[in-house]
Parts: C-alpha cells; sequence; structure tokens
C-alpha cells in the first residue's frame, strides 16, 4: 500500500470515526430534549393526550363520507328519505367541530411546551455565560454565542411540537387507519398506503442532508454574526477610513454563502417533497382503477371506494410535512448538539464546596510566588515569582514595558483567572477558597477600555450600587472629575450615553468607570492604566480627590506614565513577567536601573537618552 493510499484510508476511517461521533452525539441530544420537553408534564401530556381523539375523529370522517354516498345512491329519486342523510351531515359536522377542538388543544399546548422549554433554556444559557470564565470568551467569539442563543435555540424550540407530537399523529394516523383499511380490503389497502415506505425513503435521505447542510449553514450565519457585531462596534472607525464599500463586499460576500446553503436546503426539500407527492397521487391513481373494478363487479360499494379516497386525501397534508417533521429531528439534533456544548462548557473559576464569604478585618493583600499562564495559548508562564505584601492604605505602583504582564497580574486579583502557582490571600484568606461574589466585591479593577451601557450617567455610575442615592452617585463623580461635566449636560445625569459610551471621549468613559467603581467601595481599587486617555492636570485632581477612598483599601495602579506613580509607597517594574526592580521613587532614582532610564527618558527626552534608550 502506498503512502497516498494509506492517507486515504487513514481519512477514510477518521471520517467513518467522526460521522459515529457526531451520530452519537445528535442522538444523545434528541434524547436530552425530548427528557427536557417531559419536565412540563401537564403540557406535554395534555398534547399527546389529544392527539388520539383527534385522529379518531379525522379517521372518522371518511367512514362517514362513505356512508352519505351509499345512503344517497340507495336513496329512491321519486320519493328521497332526507333524514337519514341530515342525520350523517349533523354527525360530519360534529365529528368536524371535535376534530378541530382536539387539534387545537394539541397545537396548543405542544407550542406551550416549545415556548416554555426555550424560556428556561434561554435562561440557562444566559447563566451559563455569566458563569464561564474569561478564558472561555477569550477563545470564543462572541457572534458564536448570539447565533446559539437565538438561531440553535429556536431549533430546539420547534422539536416538540414539529417532531415529536407529529411522529406521535402520524403513527396513529397511519397504523390505525392502515387496520381500518386493510380490514375492509387488503389489496385495496395495500395500494392506498403503498406510497409511504417511498415516502418514508426519502425522508430519511432529506434528513441526511438537511442535517450536514444546516451545520454548514450555522457555520455561515456565524460567521454573519461577527462581521455584523464587529462593523457595529467599530462603525465610527469604519467611516473614519471610508471603508464602508469594503466592509459591505466582505458582508455580501459571506451572505452569498449563506444564501447558497440556503438554497441548496430548500432545494432538497422540495425536490423530496414533490417526490412524496408524486408517489402520493401515483397511489391514489392505483386505488381509482382498481377500486373502480372493485365496484364494477359488485365486491365493494361506491361508499368504500370514497372511504379510500378520502383517507388518502386526508392523509396527503401529513405526508408532505413528513419532510418537515424530519427536518425537526435533523435541526433539533444540530442545535441541540451546539447548544448542550455551551451549556456543558467546565466553569473552571467557581466556589470550592463549602466556600464562605471573604471576611475583611485588616485588609491586607499577599501574594506569595505566584505564577500564570494561559492554558490555550500553550506558551510559558506570563507571570512568575511574583511576591509582594500590601496593607489597607498604601499604594503600590507597578509599570513596565507592554507585555511584561502587569495586566495579567491584576486580572488574578478578582479571580478573573486562577493562579497556577503560588497563592493570593486577603487577611491570610486564599482567594480560592473563598466564594466568587465575596471576592470580586472586595475587588474591584478599573479597567483601561471601559465599557458602559446604553443608560444614563447616572444608572452607569450606581451599576456596583443600585440603590444608591443621589448624594453618594455625585460625591463619586465629583471624585472622578467628572461632576461638572455631568452638569454641564441637558439632562444631567439623566443623560443617556450611546451604546458601549460612543457619545462620550475616551476620557470621560474612563473618569465614569472610575466613579462607577469607586461605588463599590472595594478592599482592594485596581487602576489597570485606567487613566491613560485622561490629561495629566485632570489626573494630578483625580488622585487627589482619591486619597481619602485610598485610606480604607489597597490601592494598585498600572501606569505608563511615572507621573502617575510617584506619589506610590512603593513601585514595582515588571519584565517578562517578573518583578526586577522595587522600591520608592526615590530608591529607584537612586539605584539607577531601569526604572531610572524610564524616568529619564519621559522627563528629559534628549536625542542622547533616546539613542541609549533604543540601545537597550
Amino acid at each position: 500500500m502506498t503512502r497516498h493510499q494509506e492517507a486515504a484510508a487513514d481519512t477514510r476511517m477518521e471520517f467513518r470515526r467522526t460521522a459515529a461521533v457526531d451520530r452519537q452525539a445528535g442522538l444523545g441530544a434528541i434524547a436530552r430534549i425530548t427528557r427536557m420537553c417531559f419536565r412540563y408534564p401537564w403540557r406535554a401530556g395534555l398534547a399527546m393526550a389529544a392527539t388520539l381523539p383527534a385522529v379518531c375523529m379525522q379517521l372518522a370522517i371518511p367512514v362517514i363520507l362513505g356512508r352519505a354516498v351509499d345512503q344517497t345512491l340507495a336513496m329512491d329519486s321519486d320519493d328521497p328519505d332526507l333524514r337519514a342523510l341530515t342525520l350523517i351531515a349533523l354527525t360530519l359536522l360534529v365529528v368536524s367541530i371535535l376534530r378541530g377542538v382536539f387539534t387545537l388543544v394539541q397545537n396548543y399546548a405542544a407550542e406551550s411546551v416549545g415556548h416554555a422549554l426555550a424560556k428556561d433554556l434561554r435562561e440557562a444559557i444566559y447563566d451559563k455565560i455569566q458563569r464561564l470564565p474569561f478564558s472561555f470568551h477569550d477563545r470564543t467569539h462572541s457572534g458564536d454565542l448570539i447565533t446559539v442563543g437565538m438561531l440553535d435555540l429556536e431549533g430546539v424550540r420547534m422539536y416538540f411540537s414539529t417532531a415529536l407530537v407529529r411522529t406521535l399523529l402520524l403513527t396513529l394516523l397511519i397504523g390505525i387507519g392502515a387496520v381500518m383499511l386493510l380490514r375492509t380490503d387488503a389489496i385495496l389497502g395495500l395500494l392506498a398506503l403503498s406510497f409511504v415506505p417511498f415516502a418514508a425513503w426519502r425522508s430519511s435521505v432529506m434528513q441526511l442532508t438537511l442535517r450536514r447542510t444546516w451545520l454548514i449553514l450555522q457555520e455561515k450565519l456565524g460567521v454573519l454574526s461577527q462581521k455584523m457585531e464587529e462593523n457595529l462596534a467599530g462603525i465610527r472607525v469604519v467611516r473614519a477610513f471610508a471603508a464602508q464599500d469594503h466592509e459591505m463586499a466582505r458582508f455580501d460576500a459571506s451572505s452569498r454563502e449563506a444564501l447558497e446553503y440556503s438554497h441548496q436546503r430548500i432545494d432538497v426539500r422540495v425536490r423530496s417533497t414533490s417526490a412524496m407527492t408524486l408517489a402520493f397521487f401515483a397511489a391514489m391513481g392505483l386505488v381509482l382503477l382498481y377500486g373502480g373494478r372493485q365496484v364494477a363487479a359488485g365486491e365493494i360499494t361506491v361508499g368504500t371506494l370514497a372511504t379510500f379516497l378520502t383517507f388518502m386525501t386526508i392523509l396527503q397534508m401529513p405526508v408532505r410535512q413528513l419532510g418537515l417533521m424530519v427536518n425537526g429531528y435533523a435541526r433539533a439534533s444540530t442545535c441541540g448538539s451546539r447548544l448542550f456544548q455551551l451549556m456543558d462548557a467546565p466553569v473552571e473559576i467557581a466556589d470550592v464546596g463549602g466556600a464562605r464569604d471573604l471576611e475583611i478585618t485588616e485588609g491586607t493583600l499577599r501574594l506569595d510566588n505566584v505564577g500564570f499562564a494561559y492554558r490555550e495559548q500553550g506558551a510559558g508562564p506570563v507571570v512568575s515569582g511574583i511576591s509582594f505584601e500590601a496593607r489597607r492604605g498604601e499604594t503600590i505602583g507597578i509599570l513596565g514595558a507592554p507585555g511584561a504582564g502587569k495586566t495579567s497580574l491584576m486580572q488574578l486579583l478578582p479571580r478573573f483567572y486562577d493562579v497556577t502557582e503560588g497563592a493570593i490571600t486577603i487577611d491570610g484568606q486564599d482567594i480560592r477558597d473563598v466564594t466568587l461574589s465575596s471576592v470580586r466585591q472586595a475587588v474591584a479593577i478599573v479597567q483601561q477600555d471601559s465599557f458602559l451601557f446604553t443608560t444614563s450617567i447616572e444608572n452607569n455610575i450606581a451599576y456596583a450600587s443600585p440603590f444608591a442615592d443621589d448624594r453618594r452617585i455625585r460625591g463619586v463623580a465629583d471624585s472622578a472629575q467628572l461632576h461638572d461635566y455631568v452638569l454641564g449636560l441637558p439632562q444631567q445625569y439623566s443623560t443617556v450615553v450611546g451604546e458601549r459610551g460612543v457619545s462620550l471621549s475616551g476620557g470621560q468613559r474612563q473618569r465614569l468607570s472610575i466613579a462607577r467603581t469607586l461605588m463599590a467601595e472595594p478592599a482592594v481599587l485596581i487602576f489597570d492604566d485606567s487613566t491613560a486617555a485622561i490629561d495629566a492636570g485632570t489626573e494630578s485632581r483625580i488622585r487627589a480627590a482619591l486619597r481619602d477612598h485610598g485610606k480604607g483599601c489597597v490601592t494598585l495602579i498600572v501606569a505608563h506614565r511615572l507621573a502617575s506613580l510617584k506619589h506610590a509607597d512603593r513601585i514595582l517594574f515588571m519584565q517578562d513577567g517578573r518583578i526586577v526592580e522595587h522600591g520608592t521613587h526615590a530608591e529607584l532614582l537612586a539605584l539607577g536601573g531601569r526604572y531610572k532610564a524610564l524616568h529619564d527618558l519621559q522627563m528629559n527626552p534628549e536625542p542622547d537618552v533616546l539613542e541609549q534608550e533604543a540601545s537597550r
């Protein structure tokens, strides 16, 4: 066997293995969705229970019509007796009304199960997304999550009504009807049901095709969601560079790909449905041919033939919808697999068993030989051997070149990620051993990229403490040097900021984010380069206003401007994930190392200093 043959054989084996795993996952998803539907026993039971009488009433209609035909033909033309025909008509009317009532109950209860399931799943998905660690969001695009929470959820919602209940309906309709027809005339009954095996075969082929194309279509729609979200989030950048045509072309290309697969799905469904309809009418022609001869021979009545034809006519619509039923299973299988993959994703950052709330006494923060590495990246540690202690009222400055690990270190403190080495304690309590909510309440971080909600300035500030009074809101806004600006707005604190705060400048967004964080009154307050967009004068006034707040907490400041850190009690200089220098501003200048070189570069940017720094 050549290498190409071996590679081809390996590829085929891998395909079969993947297909087997995929089928197993799909069947598991179907079983899981089915169990979830019966969490609503009264609604699901009512839908199932109403199906049987609905089918019985529907099957009674052909029998009644057959008797009506026989009664009409047996009627004396000279002296017609309309009483029997009137009774049959009234019976048909009552049966039709009952069929409609039971069908209404069935459809209403089945849809009710689907919408109740969708509500619970929607809340479960949203709750899961809230609890998933940052590492999950680092590798998952938000557009994919939106696709799962909308399109996949819709596919699961429709499963009970379009697949499960419809399966029961068709099984009872064909099963009971087949018994009735075969007991009347076996050959005629077989001819009337002859199209069912062909329809089942076409449905199986369609199921495999629709499942494959739906999975691909979901991926294409996910790409569309990503492009749209990115374009809307960066609309100002797009227009600033006059890139509307370029973005439109990218979106149009992705949209055409999704449209192509949509057309393929429509083509498959139409061809299969047309083939099943053709088989139906062919079977009806055979029934007319054979049944007509039976009537002519006097072996059956015209009413009996009418019963067979009416039954086939009633069966026509459910058979035409057989493709929709199969598609319901295929779609639920695919959508359920994707949805449960999200719901079953491990929550790596969670409370340990028996965890208690963090108790703040002295407010002392300690890092003991802390190390951290991003597991998904497969690279070495971004933070290693970090040890220091900070007490309440102290301010610790942290600086270093981009990529030195400053932000990664800060994100370990509120447990956005868990340390891979060492430990972080607050008042001697390891933050991994206490409840996550209490850690997040005790450690607050102001990040450089300030996210704001599309609501009023007042609500954005009070997000950490929704029931705070106006005086407290205005107090923290004044500390963040935002109060005077807000008073100049037409609606002041009731002014609604745009989506993501686009109506505010970068510095205003950072100041609002600072005010929001101050509302939390944390034990550890972190400024992660959160004043980069604020001018030096405003920053100085913010630092002065924050001194009172800093007395009751540990303050950590990550910055690139040395002017932001000169007042710190200690300054840590990081490089390659380690602390290479530490001390006060004066001590580090006297040391004459990296801090001194950076100080000279920022304070006295002479050409010789720039050349010296460039040569490092």
